[in-house]
């Protein structure tokens, strides 16, 4: 039963939320509550956002040994799946905003009494899953080009990669399957984190929920995608220091954007 809990949730809350369609107008406006949340509580978002260049810069700093090298890239860009579940914080804080409560730092950590906490760590796992599964595949996709043998040189590996018919190979296929992965994290997770804030919902209905608005707003969610990755990008090109700011400003966002297409 208490799977069937993590997974449905309680029987009172298993019915299907109402999912609205929303245009571009909708992600300006979510993008402009993100950032008043975030210029309302600057030092919250920020502190609990820091983990995100620190976390970084460990992997990047992980990945300078040869032997791991080609999982540089991966791993940087893959990253970026892992952000809904540690951005839970700043949902709540968005929500304790939005309903007139305190909003010190340390309520940013009372997710870890919500009764979907166990829900929550069911989408997270299964995102952790995602990532460790792209991984898999990029190096797999790696060594069926180059080898099994690491690269003798950060010089030598950025000339195969990048002037030769393998390393353009590399980077076609590796960018494809990489956006598939992007995307399929993105359809499950781009309102069920905040969704499991805000109802006491199962795991499965809050990812069915996230689907269900990607498909009803293809284009704008689309959109949305287009927008949290360059963003992110933009973060990460001051050696990560960027994401910061990026990061709260998209988390506090994807909150509004949830009660913009879930109708309450």
């Amino acid at each position: 039963m208490a799977q069937f809990h993590v997974l449905i949730g309680p029987d009172d809350a298993t019915s299907l939320p109402v999912i609205r369609r929303i245009g571009f107008a909708d992600l300006r406006g979510a993008l402009r509550s993100g950032l008043d949340d975030f210029l309302a509580i600057p030092t919250h978002a920020v502190f609990l956002c820091l983990i995100y260049p620190i976390a970084g810069i460990v992997l990047a700093g992980l990945t300078l040994g040869y032997d791991v090298l080609p999982l540089l890239f991966p791993l940087t860009a893959g990253f970026a799946l892992l952000g809904p579940i540690a951005a839970v914080h700043l949902y709540e804080l968005s929500r304790r905003r939005e309903a007139g409560l305190d909003v010190s730092w340390s309520h940013g950590f009372d997710v870890l009494h919500s009764p979907s906490l166990p829900a929550i760590g069911a989408v997270g796992i299964a995102l952790m899953v995602l990532f460790l599964a792209w991984l898999y595949s990029a190096r797999a996709i790696y060594q069926s080009l180059f080898g099994v043998l690491a690269p003798e040189s950060a010089t030598s590996f950025l000339i195969d990669v990048l002037t030769t018919p393998n390393g353009w190979k590399l980077i076609l296929i590796g960018n494809a399957v990489g956006f598939v992965f992007a995307v399929v994290a993105f359809t499950i997770s781009v309102v069920s984190f905040p969704m499991l804030l805000d109802r006491n919902v199962g795991a499965a209905v809050a990812i069915l929920t996230s689907m269900r608005a990607v498909a009803a707003n293809p284009v704008t969610m689309a959109a949305w995608g287009i927008i949290v990755a360059a963003l992110l990008v933009i973060g990460c090109l001051p050696v990560f220091v960027g994401l910061a700011v990026v990061m709260p400003v998209l988390g506090h966002s994807t909150w509004h954007l949830y009660r913009r297409v879930v109708a309450s």
